[in-house]
This record gives structure tokens, sequence and C-alpha cells, in this order.
């Protein structure tokens, strides 16, 4: 750990803070680094250093660090009811204002919106909503929920049991009632000579198999984001969604389309769903809802769910779940101002208009020696670094090799995300053809000064 003096930011951070999904030994070797302030695509530090944040904070930070209109939203809500819940009845104007707002916008034609402070709550009351429906509905061995390898959905103990990452067995999960298929990525694998159409066929033929092993009457859904975000970029095939979605309707297994990441524009669409042309029952949202501005998630019912979620509601009298949070009037104050600055303010529209400039800088940097796959939609984008390009193979674990890019990144002016052996990139929406360039300049000069060090 590098010496820091008694009552630095460093010092008293490493203290008394308990480091959430942070790679220990980059820790000890370069110490934490302390936030400040930002200023559009950019972070600063108690040091005054400043980085180019290629990852949107976490994903979410769409509209950049200093928006004016949604730091407006939230004070002036703050000013005039700052704070309710959403239990027996009573709500506040703007939690009905964000439900219908979302409907709307929604690829749904009607539908019942639930409010949480997270995407991992989204998921979580998800899970239970399916759960409910099937006990009050007298089929409580309809409980089993199917996800994919490698796919992110959260971190409470449903959706980390539903999250298909090795780290989670430290955990003891997944629990028994959730199963997984294949991670849909065919440039990792695909058999030799399996064409793409192939390879989506041999996925709708598992997860087929899967539900006739298991007994269609014990699943209660199957969750899957357009993209898998966390998983690192993993675009589905061409036809995936087109391919698994009849198996689920003929088995009567709602399809849940979580859009934590995806939803609001990311993928060039409103919707991932919309991306890849599936409907899907349900739909999670976070992260962009709220671009970043306050912790809030949703879960987004279509008609069928909906009606059966209140029928059963009604059946017991009442759906007994809820946080103190769900529905927060300043959340849905900001969350209808974002809505408005993505779809009209003209930042979807900017999304729109770099996102070639963007795909295509990525896709140069396959040519590196060391680029397996360079892979994305939209404003999100990976790049997979292998040992050996001709065989696929990754360079060894101890490497590290997306923690060293990425370490080096930050050292050039640039954050980016490692996951498992690919760096991830997804900036905010209000970035500029000049920043791209700026931002794939730092990457490229990182990847170049790595690869000539491993040799």
């Amino acid at each position: 750990m590098p010496e820091f003096a008694p009552n630095s930011w460093e010092a008293r951070a490493n203290a008394h803070v308990l480091y959430g999904f942070t790679d220990m030994p980059s820790l000890h070797a370069r110490g934490p680094v302390v936030l400040t302030h930002g200023r559009g695509i950019h972070v600063f530090d108690v040091h005054g250093r400043s980085w180019i944040d290629a990852n949107s904070g976490l994903w979410n930070m769409v509209a950049g660090f200093d928006h004016k209109g949604l730091a407006e939203a939230a004070k002036a809500q703050y000013d005039r009811f700052p704070g309710y819940h959403a239990f027996f009845g009573r709500l506040s104007d703007q939690t009905v204002e964000l439900s219908e707002r979302l409907i709307e916008v929604s690829p749904f034609p009607d539908g019942k919106v639930f409010f949480t402070s997270s995407g991992s709550e989204a998921n979580d009351t998800m899970v239970k909503m399916l759960w409910f429906i099937n006990t009050v509905k007298g089929r409580p061995e309809k409980r089993k929920i199917i996800t994919r390898e490698n796919g992110y959905h959260g971190v409470t103990v449903a959706t980390a049991s539903m999250t298909g990452k090795p780290y989670n067995k430290w955990f003891g999960l997944p629990l028994p009632e959730f199963k997984r298929v294949s991670c849909p990525h065919y440039w990792r694998h695909g058999e030799p000579g399996e064409s793409e159409a192939d390879y989506v066929a041999r996925l709708a033929a598992e997860l087929e198999a899967l539900i006739e092993a298991e007994g269609p009457q014990t699943i209660a859904g199957f969750f899957a984001e357009p993209v898998m975000g966390a998983g690192g970029v993993i675009v589905p095939p061409a036809g995936y969604f087109q391919a698994i979605a009849p198996v689920l309707r003929r088995h009567g297994i709602p399809l849940i389309s979580d859009e934590v990441i995806c939803g609001f524009g990311r993928t060039g669409s409103i919707w991932g769903c919309q991306t890849y042309d599936f409907m899907p029952d349900a739909i999670i949202s976070s992260k962009n809802l709220t671009a970043g501005y306050f912790p809030m998630g949703a879960v987004i019912l279509g008609p069928e769910l909906a009606t059966a979620l209140t029928e059963a509601a009604e059946e017991v009298e009442e759906f007994v779940h809820g946080f103190t949070a769900s529905g927060h009037p300043v959340g849905c104050a900001v969350a209808l101002k974002a809505i408005d600055v993505v779809l009209r303010e003209g930042l979807f529209e900017n999304l729109r208009a770099v996102a070639p400039r963007f795909q295509g800088r990525l896709r140069a940097l396959a040519d590196l020696p060391h680029i397996g796959e360079a892979r994305g939609v939209g404003l999100m984008g990976a790049l997979e670094a292998v040992a050996d390009k001709d065989t696929k193979e990754p360079f060894p674990a101890e490497l590290s090799i997306s923690e060293r890019i990425a370490n080096t990144c930050m050292d050039n002016g640039l954050i980016c995300r490692p996951l498992g052996q690919a760096i991830v990139l997804c900036p905010p929406f209000i970035i500029t053809e000049g920043e791209i360039d700026r931002l794939f300049d730092l990457l490229e000069k990182s990847l170049r000064q790595v690869f000539r060090e491993i040799g």
C-alpha cells in the first residue's frame, strides 16, 4: 500500500470504508481514488487530477456529472415535498406521474409500475411478484427462475442467485431454485464450424431441454439482459431472442427483460428489447431511469402480469412487499426530468449520432495484436484481450490483464472498467465525437503500453 499522510483522504478511506467490487491487489498497490466533483464527462479527485469517465460512473451518469436541470428538479422537489413512502394507498403525486410516464414510454399498451431503490431490489421484487402470483393462484411449486451464465442481475440473496458469476460461490449461492443456461456469446462459445444460426438453435434447444427436465410447471420466469452488461457487453447472436421467446411462450413462462443497463437509450433504442425485437412480459429499470442523480429502480409490468398481480393481491387483501423509499417523491421528480432530458432534450439524438463513431473506433482496435474481439452496440462496447488471437486463448489469470489495462488507462487519464479479460466502455450520452476520439486515443495508448510490457 502506498504511504498516505495519516489525515489524508486516502488514509481516512482505508481506515473506515469497506470496498465493494474492488480488486484488492490493485487497491494495495495504488490506493483509493477519492473524487470531489465532475464536469461533463470528466471527474476530478481531491488532488485536482481529472479523468474522462468512459463508464458513466457505473453505466448510469448518462447526462454527465453536472447537469443543472436534474439538480434543480431534485432541489425543487425537496423544497416542495422532500420524502414519503408508497404504502397503504398513500403516495406522492410525482409517483403517480412517473408511473404513467413509464407506461407511456414502455413498449406495453398498458401496465403497472412498482418502485424500488435499485436494480437489485427491482429484480428481487420481480422474483417475489412471480412467486406471490403463483402461490396465491395455487401453483406453489412454480418457483424456479432461469437466467444465463455470466449474466448479472444484482447482489441481494435472490438476485445474486440469478447472477451467473463464479464469485457468488463465496456466499454459498445460488440457491437451489435458480437454474442457468449458457451465456449467448458466439465468439467465445460457438463450436468449430458452427454457424451463428446453428449456435442459436443449440441454445434454444438447451433451454427447451432444461424446461422439460425441470418441468414447466415448476418454472416461474426467465430473466435476460438484452445485452449482458456486467458480463462484458455480450451482444446476443442474431435471432437469439426470436429463438428463445417461442420456447418460453409455449411453456407459459414469463420473459423478463432486465434493462437496468440497456434501458433509456444505451443500445440505440429506448429499450434493449426494441433493439433486439422481442416483447417481454415485464421490464426491470434502474440506472438511466434517473441518470444516476437519485437511487431508484422500477418493475414495469405488462398488462398480463399487472392483472395477475392485482388479482392475487386482492385475493389475499394486499401485496405484502415494499420499501420505505419506494416511489420517493424526489426520486420520481428526478426520474421525470431525466426521461425528458434523454428523450426530449437531445441526449438520445446525440447518442444515435455519435454511436457510429464510437463503434468504429472500438472496432478499429481489434487490429491490435492481443485484442480478440471488439463488440458492442449503441454507446456500449468491450474489447476482449487474448494471449493468442488465432486460438482465442486467454491470458493466464495471474496476469490480471484487464485490471492491468484499466490501471494503465487511469494513469493516462481515462476510466474504463475491467470485466474478466475484457475492458468495458459506456460513456455518457452527452459525449461528442471529439471526446470519443480523445477517449480512444487514450485507450489505444494504454493498450499498446501494456502489450509492450507483457511482450
